[in-house]
């Protein structure tokens, strides 16, 4: 049995006539033969042991309490959230009371953007562009509507007059935002052209033939390892002029495969597809996976499926049923430009042996599609497809 020795209470009143109390326990274990051990008057949560918290249910009586038995005054712990802590003696894991957003006993494992709001449940972990998208690139051009200059003034008694001076410029602005895409049949704006996209399969493709033009060059203008670009009949050097042209705005650009391989022709998270991306829209289509693996004219109606409703020679069109929307733009060679209307040609940006790489080709004449080896120096229409 536990004997209380000696109890000392000093009370002093304070200058802010609060109560300090300072209490003392003096506890001696004492061993009594051939008697019962007796309950401790002391031990007022009955857990066998007079500890700190017996201490503070009595010290309670002054008005305070300890909610969560931390050992902390209510008045000034922080988090009384009794389900806050592991109040294991030895916890598995570490005991917070607070979660990383400061909320007592939250889950909150991370607001990686410090806005407060925990990161799985933020609708933006990052920061809002100019035009409301997270981590957006930002309009893709501002106007500004007006400028104010902001001033202020203070009294100079000294010279008894007003002294005016600008404290800052208050400017309002209006943005220009390109289409949001959220899903595929969306537009998709890059390089101030909103392409049009469409689904085969599982993947997302432009149904329409790439644009982009740093530069243009002439057809003489040839090399497996420079980038050139060209379009259909024009043999000059001014990107205008060349953008001005009827074929530029029906068939796009013409790129030797160098020119495919630069960065900048498709958008982000888009790419020139490979070989193998051919092959998989090729098999959505129903080609088989022989056929597609093969070379020369393959499949059933595949060409078809993927020839536009118009623009091709004598009007044998395709049915277009793939939404792709092919087109025959021709091509770009060393000795000038050829085939429009007759045949589609289209990269990929799979090698196949220098100096050649694998293309796709669609005919006026067919409903397949050729795979085929071509020289990198030609100039052929390009697609992207979603990564």
């Amino acid at each position: 049995m536990l004997l209380l020795h000696n109890l000392k209470l000093t009370s002093i009143y304070m200058k802010n006539f609060s109560l300090a109390l300072l209490v003392t326990f003096f506890v001696t274990p004492l061993t009594l033969q051939g008697q019962t051990t007796c309950p401790n008057p002391h031990d007022s949560n009955s857990d066998g042991a007079v500890t700190i918290n017996d201490l503070l249910d009595l010290l309670g009586v002054f008005g305070d309490t300890d909610t969560d038995g931390d050992g902390i005054w209510d008045s000034v712990d922080n988090c009384i959230d009794v389900s806050a802590c592991n109040f294991d003696s030895n916890p598995s894991t570490p005991c917070i009371y607070n979660d990383v957003i400061g909320i007592c006993g939250g889950v909150c494992a991370g607001d990686s953007d410090g806005d407060g709001i925990c990161d799985d449940v933020d609708t933006c972990v990052g920061i809002l562009d100019e035009c409301g998208i997270c981590n957006g690139p930002g309009p893709s051009s501002f106007t500004i509507e007006s400028i104010t200059i902001l001033y202020d003034s203070i009294y100079a008694e000294a010279i008894d007059n007003w002294l005016v001076f600008e404290v800052g410029v208050d400017t309002i602005m209006s943005y220009v935002c390109d289409p949001v895409f959220a899903a595929c049949g969306d537009l998709v704006t890059h390089d101030g052209y909103d392409y049009s996209t469409v689904l085969i399969g599982d993947q997302c493709w432009f149904s329409e033939n790439c644009r982009y033009l740093p530069n243009v060059s002439p057809s003489s203008a040839s090399s497996y390892t420079i980038p050139y670009y060209y379009v259909y009949d024009y043999n000059g050097t001014d990107v205008t002029a060349a953008t001005s042209t009827a074929n530029y705005s029906t068939y796009g650009v013409l790129y030797n495969w160098p020119a495919i391989m630069e960065p900048g022709i498709c958008p982000s998270n888009w790419h020139i597809p490979t070989d193998l991306d051919w092959q998989t829209m090729e098999m959505s289509l129903g080609m088989s996976a022989a056929d597609a693996t093969g070379t020369g004219w393959r499949g059933t109606d595949q060409g078809a499926q993927m020839k536009s409703t118009a623009e091709w020679l004598y009007n044998i069109n395709g049915t277009n049923s793939s939404g792709f929307t092919g087109l025959p733009g021709g091509y770009a060679y060393s000795g000038g430009f050829d085939y429009i209307e007759y045949v589609g040609y289209l990269w990929s940006s799979s090698a196949s042996g220098s100096p050649a790489a694998w293309t796709r080709h669609l005919n006026y004449s067919y409903v397949l599609v050729l795979r085929d080896s071509s020289n990198r120096n030609n100039g052929f229409s390009a697609r992207c497809v979603r990564d």
